[in-house]
């Protein structure tokens, strides 16, 4: 507690947590425990903190709804920074919405839908919250949610910056937050006017699309689609479908997808590696995890 003790002293309005256990703040389910939790409410709070965290030297990690990441078994004696209290929302007198980095997916597609805001439909039944979809530019086929953003408040090497749809440089399952390690703060969505039957009907068929994905703890797709086709198809082909190490398998329903029954990250980690270097040495193709590594 000695962690959190430093961390409430230096910022006494934060809400600290200790003990943080990443098995429950994942959709895998596994993970070891954290020495803090700190849940900023702002871009100027979170500026400060990671500017002090930096300064101090103090590891640390951002989570948002604990989807397609993978957190070590082993304890971290580190700081977690959680944006479940970044909720705000708004809709703009130019039609686009302006949403903290917590506020997850189906609260965003619930409030355009409620203001007859149409468009991001493509995001229905992603687990996300808004700033960990902007970071890695969740989306599916038909669309990811980079096609949507007109602008990015975050913070880069400690200071609050914008950018542009452009200079954040989206690409498959990829953005600048990740490769430089910044922090969404919030996101501007462009949408446009929709009637609530087009709305509804829309979400319907991408919620529809998602029925067929594995039920299970999971961290969603494993690896991002090679520019050779469909990265579960490539692992099929391979005779993947169903390989275990320990408690963690490929799903036999979708073999993008690694089925948790466990409590081992370690599992599920050398899974990965194993179906990688089966890829490689049988296709030639290197596949690119999807997923995040924590801390």
């Amino acid at each position: 507690m000695e962690l959190c003790t430093r961390i409430q002293d230096r910022f006494p309005s934060a809400a600290v947590q200790g003990d943080f256990s990443f098995a429950r703040h994942t959709t895998i389910g596994t993970g070891g425990i954290a020495a803090a939790a700190v849940f900023p409410r702002s871009g100027h709070e979170l500026a400060e903190l990671l500017t002090w965290l930096q300064e101090e030297d103090i590891p640390h990690c951002l989570l948002g709804a604990g989807a397609n990441v993978l957190a070590a078994d082993a304890p971290f004696q580190g700081v977690v920074i959680k944006f479940s209290r970044m909720t705000d929302i708004a809709l703009l007198p130019d039609g686009n919405i302006l949403a903290q980095a917590g506020v997850t997916g189906g609260a965003l597609l619930r409030f355009a839908a409620g203001r007859g805001r149409g468009g991001l439909e493509v995001l229905s039944g992603i687990p996300m919250t808004v700033g960990g979809a902007v970071a890695m530019n969740a989306g599916v086929s038909e669309g990811h949610i980079g096609d949507f953003v007109v602008r990015v408040t975050a913070v880069c090497n400690g200071k609050l910056t914008e950018l542009n749809e452009q200079e954040c440089r989206f690409s498959q399952k990829d953005s600048i937050f990740l490769r430089k390690k910044c922090a969404v703060v919030s996101v501007m969505l462009r949408t446009r006017a929709c009637y609530s039957d087009e709305i509804a009907r829309r979400r319907c068929y991408f919620l529809k699309k998602r029925e067929h994905l594995p039920k299970g703890r999971s961290m969603g797709c494993v690896f991002v689609n090679p520019p050779e086709g469909s990265a579960g198809a490539l692992i099929e082909a391979c005779g993947l479908k169903g390989m275990r190490v320990g408690d963690a398998y490929v799903s036999l329903q979708h073999a993008n997808f690694i089925i948790n029954e466990g409590r081992s990250s370690r599992d599920i980690d050398c899974l990965i590696r194993l179906v990688s270097e089966r890829v490689k040495r049988r296709t030639g193709i290197r596949l690119r995890e999807e997923i995040q590594r924590l801390p």
